[in-house]
């Protein structure tokens, strides 16, 4: 049954919906907890891209530049489907320095907003996160930001096809980017 309410800022939701794609997230987050990286692959279309651009320190006049656009600047990460195969591969051959051992991590997702959801059942949707980080005996780091999600209904599950993670902080001070978010 299909519910539709008004949310907190008077937008018209789908509570059914909301709900599936909050557990889908929930779902993921232990995904990625627990090492299960392949199932976490999994959730992802064989056409993704998973994005993480650099963010820029400018003024207020220009908060519109704050976040480039694709293909104008370099970013943390650009990967599709076969990039993030190999790195992967490579975390779970151990021969990843800089995850040996694995880092443990602890994702956190909120702040569900489902900004529009397409004829053919895609929904955009995005969630601010926080992931705590800690490595060896005494690394630890906090990633802060939100995410932006394309989501296709497939075979009655969800598939990402296209992911931006935009991180708070432009200057990352950890020794490495060797975690998903």
């Amino acid at each position: 049954m299909t519910v539709t309410t008004k949310g907190a800022l008077g937008e018209l939701f789908d509570e059914s919906l909301y709900s599936t794609i909050n557990r889908f997230y929930i779902a993921e987050a232990w995904l990625l907890d627990e090492r299960k990286l392949r199932a976490w692959l999994d959730l992802f279309t064989e056409e993704m891209v998973y994005y993480m651009p650099r963010r820029k320190n400018v003024n207020r006049k220009e908060l519109a530049r704050e976040i480039p656009e694709r293909g104008t600047d370099l970013p943390f990460f650009e990967d599709n489907r076969k990039l993030m195969e190999v790195r992967i591969q490579r975390l779970e051959s151990g021969t990843a320095w800089a995850e040996e051992p694995p880092s443990r991590t602890r994702h956190l997702f909120g702040n569900l907003v489902i900004e529009k959801v397409e004829d053919d059942g895609t929904v955009h949707a995005k969630t601010a996160f926080i992931c705590h980080r800690s490595h060896g005996e005494t690394t630890t780091a906090l990633y802060s930001g939100y995410r932006v999600d394309i989501l296709h209904p497939v075979d009655g599950s969800w598939k990402i096809s296209d992911r931006t993670v935009v991180l708070d902080a432009n200057v990352i001070l950890d020794k490495n980017i060797a975690i998903f978010f």
